[in-house]
């Protein structure tokens, strides 16, 4: 089955834009323009999911229910979490990749 056509609805889980906003908070003490940025970034990359979300790699680790999640990088330090269920693509967590996160994916 070909899904380079097929369109996504792209969630936004309520934990996913608690932590994105935490993050956006803390850095705006440093850098106002910074935590735009991050926050534009992160809606681009969360739109970009709408199509072929499956281009994106596997989250995996000890603590990580193997093939449920996959991840998306952006701004260099912070890490989209989502999972791929029918035509629903949800985002579930908002990471910074410097901090340790494999408590948020316990099985």
């Amino acid at each position: 089955m070909d899904n380079v056509d097929k369109v996504y609805n792209v969630i936004i889980q309520t934990p996913a834009s608690e932590m994105l906003v935490s993050h956006a908070q803390f850095l705006a003490q440093v850098s106002e323009t910074a935590a735009e940025r991050l926050a534009d970034e992160f809606l681009n990359k969360a739109n970009s999911l709408e199509h072929m979300p499956e281009r994106c790699p596997w989250l995996s680790g000890y603590s990580i229910t193997e093939k449920k999640y996959r991840k998306l990088v952006f701004e260099n330090y912070y890490m989209l979490v989502f999972q791929i269920v029918g035509d629903n693509v949800y985002i579930d967590a908002v990471v910074d990749c410097r901090s340790e996160y494999h408590w948020l994916l316990l099985p």
